[in-house]
């Protein structure tokens, strides 16, 4: 009997905290600071409501009720008494002591902390006034600690309230068979060994290679739409890379992309699944693949993914340098390189490097005159000449 009182004791407590969780996210929705604000009003609510639902009216609170306990109280004649047959006045102190002063002590307490009562002097009445707080929090604690005591010892009142107001909970029934059922307790042993198991488990796998195969195969089935929904067109590329010959030999998932763009950023782009927005993933790739046969934009649409940093691979695709870095340094971390490099998504082959892309101006190639000249050209001409100074910097990243 013991346990079913203390057991009753916590699940009236965690009743409480169920139905006051969803009403302070409500308060928080609406305005943050209400919840901070009211919630010792709100559980002051909850708690008066509950006491009124279930002791008052069937003489034991839910948590007693499951463990089919009941008060029990000294009557005198002459008293009235509640609707569970339980004096009145006997319960209105009950749920006063048990409910409304922790309401009022929580609430001098934040006041009192809030003014910095404890930091004033020691001939300030508030700091008396926090001294005798103190001092009454510490004798209910003590009589608390031996009304336990005593409680384990005879099993009779379970908190001190209970003991002043000889409030005692008692089996609802006479005969009392209490089974215990060890169905619980052996679900939760199952969860508990599968959960040590998983955590001797999870250092062993390669989360990151499983992620990796994952992609790989959501990335095959979003292509395999695209190809299902737009017609796909050989494209021919300017000079830094391949033939039209060469791409018939061996081709990539993003082959059919044009060469001022980065497949890398738009494979990336394709594991974006946003379901609120107005396209889904297919038709947002869909749309960085041509429509002319040239294999390049339109001069009055920009591309799609363009590329920042051109790093041109060892097999001549090129690619931003934030892209393919990213790839090279992945396929070295991961241990999945195909004969020592990454895999190109246009063209199949295997990428072991990469260089800076060089850019040398028209006007730069027609220019005869000396290095001096060309550079005072440099001054009078626009911005984009300015991109021939980094001729002969080319970066070599071997991975």
């Amino acid at each position: 009997m013991r346990v079913g009182q203390l057991d009753s004791e916590l699940l009236d407590q965690e009743l409480v905290h169920v139905l006051q969780e969803p009403l302070q996210s409500a308060l928080a929705t609406m305005n943050p600071s209400l919840r901070s604000r009211f919630e010792p009003e709100l559980s002051l609510i909850i708690q008066l409501t509950l006491y009124k639902l279930s002791v008052w009216n069937l003489g034991a609170t839910y948590g007693a009720k499951l463990q089919d306990l009941k008060y029990k109280v000294p009557q005198n004649l002459g008293q009235k008494f509640a609707p569970s047959g339980l004096p009145r006045r006997t319960l209105f102190i009950h749920g006063t002591l048990t409910i409304v002063v922790p309401y009022f002590h929580a609430r001098l307490r934040s006041h009192a902390l809030s003014n910095s009562w404890p930091d004033a002097p020691s001939s300030d009445i508030r700091k008396r006034l926090w001294d005798t707080i103190a001092s009454l929090e510490s004798l209910h604690t003590v009589l608390g600690l031996f009304n336990f005591v005593a409680f384990l010892w005879d099993g009779r009142y379970r908190a001190v309230t209970d003991r002043l107001l000889r409030m005692r909970l008692v089996p609802s029934r006479r005969l009392v068979k209490r089974d215990v059922s060890y169905e619980f307790m052996n679900r939760q042993m199952v969860w508990h060994a599968f959960t040590e198991f998983l955590l001797f488990l999870l250092p062993l796998i390669n989360a990151r290679s499983i992620r990796r195969s994952i992609t790989r195969i959501v990335s095959a089935i979003s292509l395999s739409n695209i190809r299902a929904m737009a017609p796909i067109k050989a494209l021919g590329l300017g000079s830094g890379t391949k033939t039209p010959q060469t791409l018939t030999k061996r081709r990539g998932r993003y082959w059919t992309m044009a060469a001022d763009q980065c497949a890398i950023c738009a494979e990336n782009a394709s594991f974006n699944f946003n379901i609120s927005e107005p396209t889904n993933v297919f038709s947002s790739i869909a749309t960085s693949a041509p429509t002319t046969g040239a294999g390049e934009n339109s001069e009055n649409e920009p591309p799609t993914f363009p590329i920042n940093t051109p790093y041109q691979a060892s097999c001549g695709d090129t690619y931003c340098y934030h892209c393919i870095a990213e790839r090279l340094l992945r396929t070295v971390d991961e241990g999945d390189a195909t004969e020592g490099g990454w895999e190109c998504i246009r063209c199949a082959e295997i990428v072991k490097t990469a260089e800076r892309v060089t850019f040398i101006p028209e006007e730069v190639e027609a220019e005869t005159t000396s290095d001096y000249e060309f550079s005072s050209d440099l001054d009078a001409t626009d911005m984009s000449a300015s991109v021939g100074s980094f001729t002969g910097s080319a970066m070599s990243d071997d991975y």
